[in-house]
């Protein structure tokens, strides 16, 4: 049984009686009661009436092979909404009538498609950056000299054409420049660091420049272990996700930023670059409530050249998700009409952080 405890996903038994003969850890956090509790009803007391599972269990009783289903919706007053999972159904052929249930939510299998995505989209952006520096700069710059001879022997009327052909390849050299990020693969430096600190120093930035009227508070979990991070890379993301919020805001006089911090059991991903796996205990937070993100464009947001600004280069939230992706993280954005929070979950420190994760988990689960 302290194996299945140490599954990150909901694990039930179910007799053959219906009731639910043992739970582990995660279907106690997900059915919202104890083992005990559980125990003393049959399972279809705590799903929807009329649930596919239901029909699931007797197939897999009558047929005595393992079954799965996908998105299947089990939201409910008592689960709560959007409970959406994958079910996987097996006979215990030593207990007749018993079958084990393992609930799959699709927030997490949602979350990778997403993390794959962004990791992928990053790449893209890698090839095209690296591309771009050496087919298109050395162009642009003899074009940019030619222009400037000529403004040495043109008319007044014509030297306005030859400034304006500068200015336009300065700013494609610009754009070039902050693609090249992309193609940045050495390895990064981390160490342990404490998020609250790095959040602390991009508040203080913000408010002396472009959040300046607009109120910015925290809510912050002081007993969060340090974040295996880069510093710098740290502080571009955040200073990317609280301006976007701040723009997002614009003139309102009620505009608020909200900056949270918070522990939640998190899901294993792979590292990129490695073959290690890693939990994302750590979520870091940044809410407004401006206009919301648009719905058709929430799903690409992280893509790159995707962007809600007339004049963005739709570049900022795509060197976010690298960045974040680069740490073996996930960012995601959930908006709604006033209300908008992008989500960063990112690993803890190795060492004795480690370890203080281990405990603070026994004890969220116990």
């Amino acid at each position: 049984m302290a194996v299945l405890n140490a599954i990150q996903n909901p694990v039930i038994l179910v007799d053959e009686n219906g009731h639910v003969a043992f739970a582990n850890w995660e279907a106690e956090s997900f059915f919202g009661a104890s083992a005990n509790h559980l125990a003393r009803h049959t399972i279809d007391a705590f799903i929807p009436f009329g649930s596919p599972l239901l029909t699931l269990i007797e197939q897999v009783r009558e047929r005595r092979a393992p079954v799965n289903e996908y998105r299947v919706d089990l939201s409910s007053p008592r689960l709560g909404a959007d409970k959406l999972v994958d079910l996987y159904v097996a006979p215990v052929l030593s207990q007749s009538g018993s079958v084990v249930i393992v609930f799959q939510e699709r927030s997490m299998a949602d979350k990778i498609d997403r993390q794959l995505t962004h990791r992928a989209a990053a790449r893209s952006v890698t090839g095209l950056a690296s591309m771009l520096a050496h087919e298109i700069k050395n162009p642009l710059s003899g074009i940019r000299g030619a222009a400037q001879l000529l403004e040495t022997s043109v008319t007044d009327e014509d030297r306005a054409l030859t400034r304006l052909i500068c200015d336009e390849t300065d700013r494609i050299v610009s754009l070039v420049d902050r693609m090249e990020v992309f193609s940045d693969e050495r390895p990064i430096d981390r160490v342990p660091l404490n998020i609250h600190s790095v959040l602390d120093h991009v508040k203080a930035i913000a408010k002396a420049g472009f959040a300046r009227g607009i109120r910015i508070s925290e809510n912050y979990d002081p007993s969060l272990p340090p974040v295996f991070a880069n510093r710098d890379q740290l502080v571009q993301v955040f200073l990317n996700l609280v301006k976007n919020a701040a723009e997002a805001i614009g003139d309102r006089p009620d505009g608020e930023i909200l900056l949270t911090t918070a522990y939640r059991p998190g899901i294993r991903l792979s590292v990129a670059g490695t073959r290690e796996k890693i939990s994302l205990p750590l979520e870091f937070c940044v809410h407004d409530n401006g206009p919301g993100v648009p719905t058709d464009l929430l799903p690409h947001l992280f893509d790159p050249f995707i962007t809600t600004k007339t004049n963005g280069s739709g570049l900022g939230l795509a060197l976010v998700a690298k960045i974040i992706g680069g740490h073996g993280g996930i960012v995601e954005c959930d908006s709604q009409h006033s209300r908008t929070t992008f989500r960063v979950l990112m690993p803890a420190s190795k060492g004795q952080a480690a370890d203080d994760v281990t405990a603070m988990t026994k004890g969220t689960n116990a």
